[in-house]
């Protein structure tokens, strides 16, 4: 194991180039902190930031507060979301779009100078801050890397990939071993690991994701022995792009914002009908309803197209519209082919109201996290804000802290490999929109052989998460078991119980066999 002399022993180590992991690094370093910031990639479009489309929530206008953000956010969440996560975001939104003003962030402003405010699926207020109408998380993850680019405090290490979390002798994790852009091994001690990886989108044929969404940092979190709560949980957005060579070469899926949807546009079949209209919010239902919906069309052969002719969608929406023309498609003049594709993981590792993993020493900010504010189903555009508010906890939780000792010595693995597009089918098919039984038993199956595997073993938690949750809720919808259960309840795992447990799965169906 390679010691380099680039992390200050005293100092925070950052994993992650998106919103999370810029806005963490800034937190600290606000708090006086040295701080590295490990990217897998150069800093830009890689981060899932960069493709968000819709905006930041945040309780702004005359007509709202706080509290009827939060309650929104505890609807949508189909009973997991925690009360007091949700009081907590709701209530630091507006000062996160304050703290991302004072860096100049371009927000878009209406005719009196005022933030505009859009509208989203199951949103009872305007509260949608937004930059270049669609741009948002490109225009928010721009001014955020100027930022650190601008910051003494922030050594930046592009193209590193963290490949294991280092502990002290007294468990307490104290640095990272990786791989850097030349594929040496080397490890950096630290006062505090905070996980700002993002999600397991590109864990299926159909995402939106960035490619490099397979859940690295979920992997980093589990094989160190983290507690993983509600893996089961995977958004997927109704109206992805299905046009273009990314449906056939397994690419990231261009996206038609919800903000279409929130201004009027609408989702009709091949036959003409607008199939959401009787569904209680139509367009503006809830993601996991409407994807639902759109799903079950498509799976009765039915094409599905969103409608969004709308006025002042080239003003409105400029990067939906330049993303269907670069596929072909003028949605000026003609209606969009939609389909649902892997979004967001409400899951992950498991933090508590300061960002602490259940492994002293490590923090977890953003997707990676699951801090209990999305539940079951996450509320359009509270994403970003979750990063925001927890970026700020958590610096004010590692700032308070004591460093570790030493980490260990150990031997660096090698980076891991991308997943492959079997695993991708696998995931898409039988862990996707709609699950059963036996869809699942077949994945965990085929997952817990696919052998010792970072990609594969995210998988498996996700798959024998959603084997377990014998019940429909949110985005997780099993149609042996199409009803929530009487009481909600989280799931919490570790890697180790869920290989013990697809063991005994399968030596059950060995058994059953051979009866």
């Amino acid at each position: 194991m390679t010691q380099t002399d680039r992390a200050p022993r005293d100092g925070a180590l950052v994993i992650g180039g998106g919103i999370a992991g810029l806005s963490t690094a800034l937190r600290l370093a606000g708090a006086g902190l040295e701080v590295t910031l490990l990217v897998a990639g150069p800093l830009g479009p890689g981060a899932a930031t960069f493709w968000a489309q819709g905006g930041i929530a945040a309780a702004r206008g005359a007509d709202d507060r706080p509290d009827l953000h939060a309650i929104d956010t505890l609807t949508a969440g189909a009973g997991l979301s925690e009360p007091e996560a949700a009081r907590r975001v709701a209530g630091a939104a507006p000062a996160a779009i304050d703290w991302l003003l004072g860096l100049r962030t371009p927000f878009d402003r209406d005719a009196q100078g005022a933030l505009a405010l859009g509208l989203e699926a199951a949103h009872s207020r305007r509260r949608i801050v937004h930059a270049e109408g669609d741009g948002t998380g490109r225009v928010v993850l721009q001014t955020l890397i100027a930022a650190v680019r601008a910051c003494p405090a922030i050594t930046l290490l592009e193209g590193a990939r963290a490949t294991a979390l280092l502990a002290d002798a007294q468990g307490r994790i104290a640095g990272v071993g990786l791989r850097d852009a030349g594929g040496r091994p080397a490890a950096l001690a630290a006062r505090a690991v905070v996980l700002a990886t993002g999600g397991l989108g590109a864990l299926y044929a159909a995402t939106t994701n960035p490619l490099g969404a397979t859940g690295s940092g979920l992997a980093l979190a589990a094989r160190a022995g983290a507690v993983m709560r509600d893996m089961e949980f995977v958004q997927f957005h109704p109206t992805a792009i299905a046009c273009g060579p990314a449906m056939a070469e397994g690419l990231p899926l261009p996206l038609a914002t919800e903000a279409l949807r929130g201004e009027g546009a609408r989702l009709v079949n091949d036959r003409g009908d607008r199939f959401m209209a009787d569904i209680p919010g139509a367009e503006l239902a809830p993601r996991d309803v409407v994807a639902r919906a759109i799903f079950a069309e498509l799976a009765a052969g039915r094409r599905v197209v969103l409608d969004a002719r709308l006025k002042e969608i080239e003003r409105r929406f400029p990067a939906v519209v330049a993303l269907c023309r670069a596929n072909g498609l003028d949605p000026v003049r003609e209606p969009i082919p939609v389909r649902p594709a892997a979004h967001y993981h409400m899951g992950g590792v498991e933090v508590d109201a300061r960002g602490r993993t259940s492994l002293p020493g490590l923090w977890a900010c953003g997707e990676v996290a699951s801090t209990g504010l999305h539940g079951a189903n996450r509320l359009a555009s509270n994403s970003l804000v979750e990063a925001l508010a927890y970026a700020s906890w958590i610096a004010a939780d590692v700032a308070d802290g004591t460093a570790p000792g030493d980490p260990a010595p150990a031997a660096v693995p090698e980076a891991a490999a991308p997943p492959s597009p079997a695993l991708r089918a696998l995931m898409e098919r039988h862990v996707g929109v709609v699950r059963d039984e036996a869809g699942l038993r077949q994945a965990v199956a085929a997952l817990a052989a696919a052998g010792d595997d970072d990609a594969a073993r995210v998988a498996l938690m996700v798959a024998s998460g959603a084997l377990a949750r014998a019940e429909s809720r949110g985005g997780h919808f099993r149609t042996d078991h199409p009803h929530p259960a009487a009481i909600a309840r989280h799931s919490r795992i570790t890697l180790a119980g869920t290989l013990d447990a697809a063991m005994e799965a399968a030596v059950a169906t060995d058994e059953r066999r051979v009866a």
